[in-house]
């Protein structure tokens, strides 16, 4: 086995909704890195905040006693290099961790490999912390992070854009609180029944609920406010078929995936967290497409999907330009997925979302693509290293002395110049 493996951070867990959803696409992003190439070196980040590694933290059966996991897992804190590189540092002041007398251990990492979802780990936060510590990282910027996270910037860049978005308001937890009924009137004068509420950034369908009338909009509204403080009240499609493209690269060059087409369960028109992720069976794709190793979870390969979706080559290649556009308007890079509605009794097509950090990575649709999931998680890595080289190539500091004694008496008499 070769001795220069690059270390692979697998940040996952994350102050989220979706914490354990994170913990699902890490786990099999890891599960289907090249050992020959790349040694993971697992970052879980605790629901209190803390970070944590350790083997142990590769296993996703473990994760069933957490208690126990951590306890056996290192506390660890983030310490950058000078060299493009992280090294997570053993955090002395953790636990029974301080009694010891050994220097702490240290861990170098050479790539962040980011599978968060939702919170500060998709948001730009976890982005911004990377490109302060000067490390790569294998997710859009910080820029596009933030910008796709929101869902109602995200609609009114591409309404700006010209790309087409179902009719929507947005409504804030400061506006709402003792004028609800003004709220409700503003949703049903601007949008009318039914409606979709959804909070503005979250992800994985959580607290998405359909409303065809009043009462039902109301408590929607509460429910969407109970994971954000900014929420997306937009028409419901009716004869409504959700299609999906997963798109790859970075500004020189992006490529499409095949489409998918997700099937919610009997009983819902719209997808639930349980359609995407607690379906029994794995994946049953209808045509196309496989799921990762035994030792990986399912995640989203667990949602019912048609693979490729049944669309014309004309309506594919439709989807697929304009996935493309949008990947370069929001300024990604990395693999992400776009979703898209289709209203199938007027035939118009509409922007849904972007997710810059997409479940399980969207490896299902790559695989049919032409891309093993191995492949995939190498292209992001060179990707995130390419990137890095590039930004690092440019200035990044400015030498000029403002401290010099000169400067500093001009400041000090109150005189900039």
């Amino acid at each position: 086995m070769s001795t220069d493996r690059l270390n692979v951070g697998i940040a996952l867990g994350g102050v989220a909704p979706e914490h354990e959803v994170s913990i699902i696409s890490a786990l099999q992003a890891a599960a289907a890195l090249d050992r020959d190439r790349f040694r993971p070196v697992p970052l879980y980040i605790a629901k209190d905040g803390r970070w944590y590694t350790g083997e142990s933290l590769l296993d996703v059966e473990r994760y069933q006693e957490l208690e126990a996991l951590l306890e056996e897992a290192m506390p660890v804190a983030l310490a950058p290099t000078p060299h493009g590189r992280l090294e997570v540092v053993e955090d002395r002041a953790a636990g029974a961790l301080q009694r010891l007398t050994r220097p702490p251990r240290r861990l170098p990492v050479d790539v962040m490999l980011l599978g968060l979802h939702g919170g500060a780990g998709e948001d730009g936060g976890l982005q911004g912390l990377c490109e302060t510590f000067n490390v790569p990282y294998t997710s859009t910027g910080v820029f596009g992070s933030a910008l796709g996270m929101d869902k109602v910037m995200s609609k009114r860049l591409c309404r700006d854009a010209g790309i087409p978005v179902v009719d929507f308001v947005s409504i804030r937890e400061r506006e709402w609180a003792g004028r609800e009924e003004d709220g409700l009137d503003r949703c049903e004068d601007a949008i009318g029944y039914p409606m979709v509420v959804k909070p503005a950034r979250c992800g994985s369908s959580i607290g998405i609920a359909r409303a065809d009338d009043r009462a039902a909009l109301d408590a929607a509204i509460e429910e969407a406010f109970r994971y954000d403080d900014k929420i997306v009240v937009e028409r419901a499609v009716e004869a409504l078929r959700e299609i999906n493209c997963s798109v790859l690269g970075d500004a020189h060059e992006a490529t499409p995936s095949v489409l998918e087409e997700p099937v919610p369960s009997d009983e819902e028109e719209l997808l639930s967290f349980q359609d995407k992720y607690m379906r029994d069976g794995g994946t049953k794709e209808r045509s196309g497409g496989s799921k990762p190793g035994a030792e990986a979870p399912g995640g989203m390969a667990s949602l019912d999907r048609i693979v490729p979706a049944d669309l014309s080559d004309e309506r594919t290649e439709r989807i697929q330009n304009l996935a493309v556009r949008l990947f370069r308007l929001f300024e990604c890079a990395g693999v992400v997925r776009i979703d898209f509605m289709i209203d199938e009794s007027t035939g118009d097509l509409y922007f849904n979302e972007i997710n810059t950090i997409p479940g399980s990575f969207s490896f299902y649709l790559w695989e049919p693509s032409g891309v093993p999931f191995d492949e995939l998680m190498e292209r992001l890595i060179e990707i995130a290293r390419r990137r890095h080289r590039e930004q690092n190539g440019r200035v990044r500091t400015y030498d000029v002395n403002l401290l010099a004694e000169k400067s500093l008496g001009g400041l000090k008499s109150g005189d900039p110049g």
